[in-house]
């Protein structure tokens, strides 16, 4: 009761933020403020609300599916995001040296996985970014921008919205009272929509009452898919390879969200404890060394992939190679029939504006 009393109390100050961010979009609209066009067909995934909807994972689909189109080339592809949690500033590309301080924790997690098969960039000033990047790699051909649906100064060729199953954007508001990061009305930029985390079972009826709920806000010709996450077999930190025999856990995030990974966790294994941290939580030495002392016998500590780059680096050789230490990869798998629209529609994008 306190809460939703709090919430309401917060409701106008959500108003003052949702017209300054109307304004702000409105500029950009208007070319009052300068927006960039890139020469590169690029691709934005974001989100309207704070906080995980699976943006990386989006991010990975779309490096794979370029991968797959085009395996002999390398760097045709990059990423770009501003890379939170960073100690750095300006532009940057990932090379061995890097880590979750200098580039981000996400970006970082990227580079280990498809080094050297695409370039992975940070830069806040995302449209100088871009410059920089072609000045520098002239062969590039696609750019993928992370969280980038409020980052007017470029506009993108195509921009993809993700919405959380858990966390409809349609039932929230604006900040404070709210998650939202603009107005609901700002998912009209949006040339696709992605419902992620949903659960794999999600009944038809269930998805037309999502979708009904979702049109008032978007174009009519946008559309609309949905999709989960599937989770992989457990990776030993040791060895980078997959395991099977992995039962009692100790989970360790730091996720905006962790709840569906939790139930997750619960479902597949015999779920000892979570230690739980703000999202792109900033690990030290003596995190892990209260989570290692409190770590029950024949349990193994399990966590996710972008808080295995930061952990990882932490740990000593004789630890990584001795102690039970897992990461869950994960990845975006659409429902049913889902999966071929999509990849025809991004083909379509491609075609229509390279």
């Amino acid at each position: 009761m306190k809460r939703l009393v709090g919430k309401w109390l917060l409701l106008p100050f959500s108003g003052v933020y949702g017209v300054l961010m109307d304004i702000r979009n409105w500029l950009f609209n208007s070319h009052l403020l300068k927006v960039f066009y890139p020469s590169v067909y690029t691709v934005s995934v974001g989100n309207l609300t704070v906080g995980g909807t699976g943006k990386t994972p989006m991010i990975e689909l779309l490096i794979i599916r370029s991968l797959r189109q085009v395996p002999s080339q390398t760097g045709q592809t990059a990423t770009l995001s501003r890379g939170y949690g960073r100690q750095t500033t300006g532009f940057r590309i990932a090379t061995d040296i890097d880590t979750a301080s200098t580039i981000g924790d996400e970006p970082l997690q990227l580079y280990r996985k498809f080094t050297p098969f695409i370039r992975i960039c940070v830069g806040e000033r995302r449209a100088e970014a871009i410059q920089s990047l072609l000045v520098r790699y002239p062969e590039t051909e696609q750019i993928l921008l992370d969280d980038a649906f409020q980052h007017r100064a470029v506009q993108p060729h195509l921009s993809i919205l993700l919405m959380d199953y858990n966390r409809p954007f349609y039932d929230d508001y604006p900040f404070p009272a709210g998650r939202l990061r603009e107005r609901r009305k700002g998912a009209r930029r949006a040339d696709i929509i992605v419902v992620t985390k949903c659960p794999t079972d999600l009944f038809a009826t269930e998805q037309q009452r999502i979708v009904a709920k979702i049109r008032p806000y978007i174009r009519s010709e946008t559309p609309i898919f949905f999709a989960g996450l599937q989770y992989g077999q457990p990776v030993s930190f040791a060895t980078r390879q997959a395991v099977t025999d992995v039962q009692d856990v100790v989970l360790v995030s730091g996720l905006a969200n962790a709840d569906p990974l939790e139930q997750y966790v619960r479902q597949t294994f015999r779920l000892i404890y979570h230690h739980r941290f703000a999202d792109h939580h900033a690990y030290s030495r003596a995190d892990i060394d209260h989570m290692l002392a409190d770590l029950p016998p024949q349990t193994g500590l399990l966590t996710t992939e972008k808080d295995w780059v930061k952990l990882d680096a932490l740990l000593t050789p004789t630890e990584r190679d001795s102690l039970p230490l897992y990461y869950l990869p994960v990845a975006v798998a659409f429902l049913s029939g889902d999966e071929q629209a999509f990849t025809h529609f991004l083909v379509k994008s491609s075609l229509k504006n390279r």
